[in-house]
């Protein structure tokens, strides 16, 4: 017994030497109580009786003693199996303009998982909200299935703590020995007893008496094979496959619905010689990498040069609110962004205060946001104005939509080399159409125009937008 309580890793070891010592003597006691039962009682041994019947109640009470210290220890007591505890983790918050998503999971049942690592991914209707782990362990259970929809704080699935999957052991692959794998040999069969040969031959057999059942060819069934697989793929065989819209998608296909259906739409061109502006950029490309660590595009001219046509056509940049007209003073301007998942528009804030170098930067920002799926909702949330560039995927001509509550939206496209009239000469230039989709219950058609061409000159001539001209 005192080996036990020694070897326990989870009693102090002050209680350790205590009950060591409380047995010790308490078998010392025990044995000189042993062999005071063989003394016979007379009038010299009465004395060691007295004191054997206190030796026994103190031994009592070592014993009572040493059982409240196991039991104290085994409080004292930790094991894994306690500190692999099984927490049930929640879908987190979401925005105030997001009441709902569908679940799709990223891992499965069993899997290990580290801290913060993604478990699953929420889809709403602006963007993917992450489900990460709490922390390193295994998933237990999934609560939901995958493609449900969750609110927010829906209990989503179980994880062990700090478990490890419980792999199995491989198994040794046994080897069977050359002797073993041989097959014995067979025996001999015995050979067939020949006997005389026929001289006659055998009888005919007798004729069918009854008539013979004809069965038509139609009413011939094949019988089916237990084992046959699946129908093998026929080469050129047209078929249909339906995958599930996503709730992004789906928001999607409604917003452009609505926008046709409430929204006065007209568009306007004009094209714009990108010339100079690309010499621009040839001359001080290198500089502007080597004092901002980031290349100069278009994007940024374009996008100032929104933002100093929105300042001075107002109706451009405000929006009709049931029936009233809400003019912004500040200018945020969506940039459409395609990902695998759909169209987002993340919002860049302020521009008009803005320079080349700050718009090229926040430009740089979204778009590595928008490449690895961390844009938030805060960063699609607002805008006054849009610009999708169809122009990267070659687009030569086409007439965008507007994004509603928005009343406008400007369209870029892809730059060609077109011959053009430049003081009556014909030259080859790089041209970019452009188009302005805009609401026509808000903007006239002077507003419109005015501010298309305004883009167009601060993007042929930047020192228009320097001389304020």
């Amino acid at each position: 017994m005192a080996a036990i309580l020694t070897s326990s890793r989870c009693i102090p070891r002050h209680l350790c030497r205590i009950s060591t010592n409380n047995v010790k003597t308490a078998s010392k006691q025990i044995s000189a109580q042993t062999r005071s039962k063989h003394v016979l009682p007379n009038a010299r041994n009465t004395r060691p009786l007295v004191a054997a019947k206190a030796l026994t109640q103190s031994n009592s009470s070592a014993l009572c003693e040493r059982q409240i210290l196991l039991e104290q220890s085994r409080s004292f007591r930790a094991t894994s199996v306690v500190c692999d505890d099984v927490q049930t983790v929640l879908s987190p918050p979401f925005a105030d303009s997001i009441t709902e998503g569908d679940i799709r999971w990223e891992k499965a049942v069993g899997d290990t998982v580290s801290e913060d690592e993604v478990v699953a991914e929420i889809e709403t209707d602006k963007t993917s909200i992450p489900v990460p782990s709490p922390g390193a362990g295994v998933i237990e259970e999934f609560l939901v299935e995958d493609g449900d929809t969750v609110v927010a704080k829906t209990p989503l699935f179980k994880i062990r703590m700090g478990g490890a999957g419980d792999a199995p052991a491989p198994k040794a692959v046994e080897v069977p020995s050359p002797a073993a794998s041989a097959p014995p040999p067979a025996a001999p069969a015995p050979a067939a007893s020949v006997g005389p040969i026929p001289t006659t031959p055998p009888p005919p057999p007798p004729m069918p008496t009854a008539p013979m059942s004809s069965t038509p060819t139609s009413a011939v069934k094949p019988t089916p094979r237990s084992d046959e697989g699946p129908a093998p793929s026929i080469p050129g065989l047209r078929s249909e496959t339906r995958v599930k819209m996503n709730r992004m998608r789906l928001r999607i296909a409604e917003r452009l619905k609505e926008a046709q259906n409430s929204c006065a739409m007209l568009t306007t061109f004009n094209e714009v010689d990108m010339t100079n502006i690309m010499e621009m950029r040839k001359t001080y490309k290198d500089a502007f990498m080597k004092k901002h660590n980031i290349k100069l595009g278009f994007m940024s001219a374009f996008l100032k040069a929104s933002a100093v046509a929105l300042k001075e056509q107002p109706s451009v940049n405000a929006v009709i609110d049931n029936k009233e007209i809400v003019y912004r003073d500040y200018v945020d301007i969506s940039v459409a962004v395609a990902t695998p998942k759909g169209l987002v528009v993340p919002v860049l804030r302020d521009l008009d205060n803005l320079n080349y170098a700050e718009i090229e930067q926040a430009l740089n920002e979204i778009g590595e946001k928008a490449r690895g799926g961390n844009l938030a909702i805060e960063d699609m949330d607002g805008g006054t104005f849009t610009i999708s560039n169809g122009g990267v995927f070659g687009s030569m001509f086409g007439t965008p939509i507007i994004n509603p509550p928005q009343s406008a939206i400007l369209g870029m496209h892809a730059i060609f080399n077109r011959p053009m009239a430049v003081d009556g000469k014909v030259e080859i230039r790089p041209m970019m159409y452009i188009a302005l989709t805009y609401d026509h219950r808000l903007i006239d058609g002077r507003e419109a125009v005015t501010f298309l061409k305004r883009i167009k000159s601060g993007v042929e001539d930047p020192r228009t937008l320097l001389l304020d001209i």
